[in-house]
């Protein structure tokens, strides 16, 4: 497909525009000539040339309204539109952000049971909705731990991070000068408890723990865990990007974690990623309560209103009080299911992931054999050994329609395949995508060279993605 620029002719033009009647003004002398660019070197092109060209690259994208998207550790699942509808009434869209309170009182309460909702939810004393993302709310929970033993008195030094967490643990609490120490896992894919209680000393302040981790499993030993951790006085992070496995079965307040981050964007159906802004709202025990982010929202005489009325605070983490469109669309997403159906869209995000890892497990590796949460690990070892690796498997299932699972994460599974079906998909979809798979393992033993060849569909074919990380050229020169 041509460029842009390609396409462009001189003297063509999209837009006709009426004769200036704006006096002239020579603004090499308002600004000076240092200032002033002469060409623009913008493509000259007809408006039906323009229009084809961005809609024929709209068509490109993959979206999860497209297909398949089965992004391991990520939970791409459907989004519905009465969500999106609900966040674009113009009480919502139209309301500025530093709006007096009692002029927003209907926006306000919407915030104020959101956080409800989630500490309900999650068995956590109260939450923020201020952090931007899930890594924000990693770097929000890390920046309360860390006030919480500052007034203590207290110089904890290390935070432990199991080997199977997600990449941002480690960089969250780098930011807030801890050292990262890496915790193993167990043979089971768990955290190794001898390797736990050889590392706790009271110079930790907290052990950061995906439940269930990135192996797509939940740590049986969780509530030792927590005892080891509170005996030395040291505090349990949870990481909720996962959360989408346990929601309405389990809360992580009730097995012991005194702070846990959540991803709306992943565990409450909200466009997320290049579909748009994400939200990690973290909740706290009592432990943190005092160190929230500031402004929160308080409920006095019937109103809701912000307050700063609170000295240990962190602080504010973000301008304005969050992504509020994101939290709408989640509000909404609550409210639909309700109790019941959230929980339902637990049982069947597991029985997917369970039903793809029975399908697939003659094909491929399975490094974990048990049963898993939302989602599935594999190895392609088996195929690597024909010289046909991970990354040639997720190439060559573009040329079947699929977006490509996660690869190569977790860094403990050597060629990693992590799938994730979540809940919105129909047994017909997973039937498709594990044929798929199924005749690409068998590609890789009978035919390994169109494997290592493909994707063979697609505008452009193998690229160079080394050299293209690491020497990016996205201007346009002139031939």
């Amino acid at each position: 497909m041509e460029l842009i620029f390609e396409k462009s002719r001189s003297g063509r033009h999209a837009v006709s525009l009426p004769p200036s009647d704006v006096p002239f003004v020579n603004m090499e002398k308002v600004i000076g000539q240092k200032y002033l660019r002469r060409e623009l070197d913008l493509p000259e092109v007809a408006e039906i040339d323009l229009i084809r060209h961005y809609t024929n690259l709209s068509r490109r994208n993959f979206g999860v309204d497209l297909g398949f998207y089965p992004l391991g550790s990520c939970t791409m699942k459907y989004n519905p539109k009465i969500n999106e509808n609900a966040a674009a009434l113009p009480g919502f869209t139209s309301l500025h952000p530093y709006a007096e309170d009692l002029r927003a009182q209907g926006s306000l309460q919407l915030l104020f049971e959101m956080e409800q909702y989630l500490s309900a939810l999650f068995g956590m004393k109260a939450f923020t909705l201020q952090p931007a993302a899930g890594a924000h709310g990693e770097l929000t929970g890390v920046m309360m731990i860390k006030k919480y033993f500052e007034k203590k008195g207290e110089k904890r030094r290390r935070i432990l991070i199991p080997d199977a967490a997600h990449g941002t643990n480690p960089a969250s609490g780098a930011l807030c000068g801890f050292e990262t120490v890496t915790l193993r896992s167990n043979k089971e894919g768990g955290v190794d408890l001898d390797h736990l209680q050889a590392l706790m000393t009271e110079d930790v302040a907290a052990l950061m723990l995906t439940n269930p981790n990135t192996l797509g499993l939940f740590e049986r030993n969780i509530e030792e865990v927590a005892h080891i951790i509170h005996e030395k006085g040291a505090l349990l992070y949870g990481d909720g990007a996962n959360a989408n496995a346990f929601l309405g079965k389990t809360r992580p307040g009730d097995l012991g974690f005194d702070v846990i981050q959540l991803n709306l964007h992943k565990t409450f159906a909200t466009p997320h990623g290049a579909g748009g802004p994400g939200s990690g709202p973290v909740g706290v025990g009592a432990a943190l309560f005092d160190f929230l982010p500031i402004p929160r929202l308080v409920k006095q005489a019937g109103k809701y209103q912000w307050s700063t009325d609170f000295p240990d605070a962190i602080g504010r983490v973000r301008a304005f009080y969050g992504n509020f469109n994101v939290i709408v669309k989640a509000y909404a997403y609550i409210r639909a299911l309700g109790a019941a159906g959230l929980r339902h869209a637990t049982e069947m995000a597991v029985l997917n992931a369970n039903y793809i890892k029975e399908k697939l497990k003659p094909y491929f590796d399975l490094p974990y054999d048990r049963i898993c949460m939302h989602e599935c690990v594999f190895s392609g070892k088996r195929q690597a050994g024909g010289g046909v690796h991970t990354m040639d498997i997720a190439k060559r299932l573009i040329d079947f329609g699929y977006h490509p699972p996660t690869i190569y994460f977790p860094l403990i599974v050597p060629e990693a395949l992590m799938i994730e079906p979540t809940e919105t998909e129909s047994k017909e979809t997973l039937d498709a995508f594990c044929e798929a798979m199924i005749t690409i393992a068998r590609e890789a033993s009978e035919n390994p060279q169109q494997v290592k060849d493909a994707p063979l569909t697609t505008p452009v074919g193998r690229l160079d993605e080394v050299l293209a990380a690491r020497k990016p050229d996205v201007c346009w020169k002139k031939p």
